[in-house]
C-alpha cells in the first residue's frame, strides 16, 4: 500500500507536470503572493501529472504501441529535463510576476519568492498526487469487491461508478460538510460581534437608534459598519457647498425577520420612518454575500446629490460571496426581489412630481442579485430611473446577454450595446459609448475592469482561449498573458480568489472616482463643474486608499 501511495512518479506525468508548472508561473490577471503562487503551481503540476498518467493509460488501453520499459538512463534524462524546466520557470516567474505588479503600480517581488514558490509548490503537488492515488485505490478496491460477484468487464464499469460515488459521498458528506460547518459557525460569530468602540447611533434618523424600528444588534456586522460610516452634513459641505444634508442609510440585518419578505417590509417601514421617500434620490442596494456594502460605491453618489439621497439594503447571508453562491444561490435573488417589490411598490403610489429618483446598485454578487430583482415587463408603465452595477460576476445573466449582443468590433471587456441609450459599459478610462449620446428613459451602467477575474472568468478556458485575451487587450491586462489549456483556467480561478487583494482601481477593487463617473452617467447630474468633480474624486480616492491600507475591508466580499 505504501508503495502504491508513495511510489516513484511516471515519466509521462512528470514531463506534462513540469510543463504545467512552467505555464502556471506566466502572467495572469492579478498579482500573486508567494503562498498563492505556490498553491497554484503545485496544483497545476499535480494536474499535469495526473493528465499525463491518464493519457499514458488511455494509450495502452487502446492497445497502441508503447515505448520500451523505462530504463534508468531515460529516467535520468526525464528528471534532468523537468528540473531544467522548473528552474527556468522559477527564474522567469519572478520577471513575469513583476510585469503584472508594474502594471498595477506595485513594488517588485523580492528574490525570496523563488524559494518559497519552489518549496510550497512541491509540497502541494506531492500532497495532491498522494490524495489522488488514495482516491484511485478506493475506486479499485470497490471494483475488486464487485468483480467477485459479476463478470469482470461489467464489474469494471459498475465498480468504477460505485467507487467514484463512494468517494464523492465521503468528500461531500464528511470532509466538505465539516469544513462548511466550521466556516458557518465562524461567519455567524463574526456577524454577531459588536466592537466595543461602536456604540449605537443617537441620531433619530439612523437604524439602530432608540427611535429606530431596527435594533442595533440586529443589523449584523456589515450593516452596523455601513450605517455608522454615513457622512455628516459638514463632511459634504466642504465639497458640495452650503445646504448639504446628511444622507439617509437604512439597513435590515438577518436577525430582523424570519423570511426575506419580513426583512424587506421592515426595511420599507424604516425607510418611510426616516423620510427616505422625501429625498431627491433613493437607491436600492443589494449587498455582497457577507452583507457588505462597498463604501466606494455609495459615498460618491451621496456627495453628488449633496446628501439629499437615501439608500436601503437588506442582508441575505453572513457567508462570503463564493460560499453564498455555492450553498444558497437563490436567497440573494429572493431577498433582492422582495426588497424591490416593497420599495418600488410604495414608490409607484407617490405623485410623480414628488417622489425621488429611483436607482439600483450592487457590487459583485450584489450586482448579480440586483439584476434578478425585477422583471422588465413590470417596468413598462413606470420604470425606475437607472442602475449602477459594478464587477458583475460572469454568471450574471443580463450582463452576459448584453455582452454577447455587443456591437461588432467592440471588445468583450468594454462592449458597446446597440446605440447606448439603455445599457453602457465603463472601465477605468470611461465608457465605450461616445460622449453626448442621448439616453433613453432607463439608464443602466456596468462598471467593470478587464483585470477583474470575477467578471471575466471563462468556464470554457479549459479548452479554448478566453475572449478577454483577444486583441485589443484591456489596458490593465498584461500583453504577456498567454492562453494554455487547463492551466489558464486554473490561473483565472485563482485570480478570482485574489481579486479583492488587488490595488484599488484594478481587479475587483473599484475606485470611488470610477464610481463617480458611472453615477454621473446613470443620474445625469450636471450641476457640478469638471474641476469640482475631479477634486471630489481625488479626495474620495485618497480617503479610501488610506482606509484600505489600515483595514481588511477589501477582503470581506471574498
Amino acid at each position: 500500500m505504501r508503495r502504491r501511495l508513495f511510489g516513484r512518479l511516471g515519466n509521462t506525468g512528470l514531463v506534462l507536470g513540469a510543463l504545467f508548472f512552467l505555464a502556471s508561473l506566466t502572467p495572469s490577471l492579478t498579482p500573486r503572493v508567494t503562498v498563492a503562487q505556490a498553491a497554484l503551481s503545485g496544483l497545476c503540476l499535480a494536474a499535469g501529472y495526473g493528465l499525463g498518467v491518464l493519457l499514458r493509460w488511455l494509450w495502452g488501453y487502446l492497445e497502441l504501441p508503447l515505448p520500451r520499459a523505462e530504463g534508468e538512463r531515460r529516467r535520468r534524462i526525464v528528471i534532468a529535463a523537468c528540473a531544467a524546466l522548473a528552474a527556468f520557470g522559477l527564474w522567469s516567474g519572478q520577471h513575469w510576476e513583476n510585469i503584472v505588479r508594474e502594471l498595477m503600480h506595485l513594488d517588485p517581488a523580492g528574490p525570496s519568492r523563488i524559494l518559497g514558490v519552489a518549496v510550497g509548490a512541491a509540497v502541494v503537488a506531492l500532497l495532491a498526487i498522494v490524495l489522488g492515488r488514495a482516491a484511485l485505490m478506493l475506486v479499485h478496491a470497490v471494483m475488486r469487491l464487485v468483480a467477485r460477484r459479476i463478470p469482470r468487464r461489467i464489474a469494471s464499469v459498475v465498480g468504477a461508478i460505485g467507487g467514484v460515488l463512494l468517494l464523492v459521498g465521503l468528500v461531500n458528506g464528511v470532509i466538505f460538510s465539516s469544513i462548511l460547518d466550521m466556516l458557518d459557525a465562524s461567519y455567524r460569530q463574526a456577524d454577531a460581534l459588536i466592537p466595543p468602540d461602536m456604540p449605537p447611533p443617537t441620531a433619530w434618523d439612523s437604524p439602530g437608534s432608540a427611535q429606530s424600528l431596527v435594533a442595533w444588534d440586529q443589523l449584523g456586522r456589515m450593516g452596523r459598519r455601513y450605517v455608522a460610516a454615513r457622512p455628516t452634513a459638514e463632511d459634504l459641505a466642504s465639497f458640495a457647498g452650503p445646504g448639504a444634508k446628511a444622507p439617509l442609510r437604512v439597513y435590515a440585518g438577518l436577525p430582523t425577520g424570519d423570511t426575506p419578505e419580513e426583512r424587506a417590509r421592515l426595511a420599507l417601514e424604516e425607510l418611510k420612518r426616516v423620510g427616505g421617500f422625501e429625498r431627491k434620490a433613493l437607491i436600492i442596494i443589494t449587498p455582497t454575500g457577507t452583507g457588505w456594502v462597498d463604501p466606494s460605491g455609495i459615498d460618491g453618489i451621496e456627495y453628488l446629490y449633496r446628501g439629499d439621497v437615501a439608500s436601503v439594503a437588506v442582508q441575505y447571508s453572513y457567508l462570503s460571496s463564493p460560499l453564498t453562491l455555492f450553498l444558497d444561490p437563490d436567497t440573494g435573488g429572493v431577498t433582492a426581489r422582495a426588497l424591490f417589490r416593497e420599495v418600488y411598490g410604495h414608490w409607484r403610489t407617490l405623485p410623480r412630481e414628488q417622489r425621488p429618483m429611483l436607482y439600483l446598485h450592487g457590487l459583485s454578487l450584489g450586482a448579480l442579485n440586483s439584476e434578478r430583482s425585477f422583471q422588465m415587463f413590470e417596468l413598462l408603465e413606470d420604470p425606475f430611473h437607472g442602475a449602477v452595477w459594478s464587477g458583475p460576476p460572469f454568471a450574471a445573466s443580463q450582463w452576459a446577454g448584453a455582452t454577447r449582443a455587443r456591437e461588432p468590433g467592440s471588445p468583450v471587456w468594454l462592449p458597446r450595446f446597440h446605440d447606448g441609450s439603455f445599457v453602457r459599459f465603463m472601465n477605468q478610462h470611461g465608457s465605450s459609448t461616445p460622449a453626448g449620446t442621448p439616453w433613453g428613459p432607463l439608464r443602466v451602467v456596468y462598471l467593470q475592469y478587464g483585470s477583474d477575474a470575477v467578471t471575466f472568468f471563462d468556464r470554457h478556458g479549459f479548452f479554448r482561449k478566453p475572449e478577454l485575451l483577444e486583441e485589443p487587450r484591456p489596458p490593465d491586462v498584461s500583453p504577456s498573458m498567454r492562453w494554455y489549456p487547463v492551466v489558464t483556467m486554473m490561473q483565472m480561478a485563482m485570480d478570482t480568489s485574489l481579486s479583492m487583494s488587488a490595488p484599488m482601481g484594478f481587479g475587483h477593487v473599484y475606485a470611488p472616482s470610477h464610481y463617480i463617473d458611472a453615477w454621473l452617467e446613470a443620474t445625469g447630474i450636471d450641476d457640478w463643474s469638471a474641476e469640482d468633480v475631479a477634486r471630489l474624486q481625488r479626495h474620495l480616492d485618497e480617503r479610501r486608499a488610506a482606509e484600505l491600507s489600515k483595514t481588511s475591508d477589501a477582503t470581506v466580499d471574498g
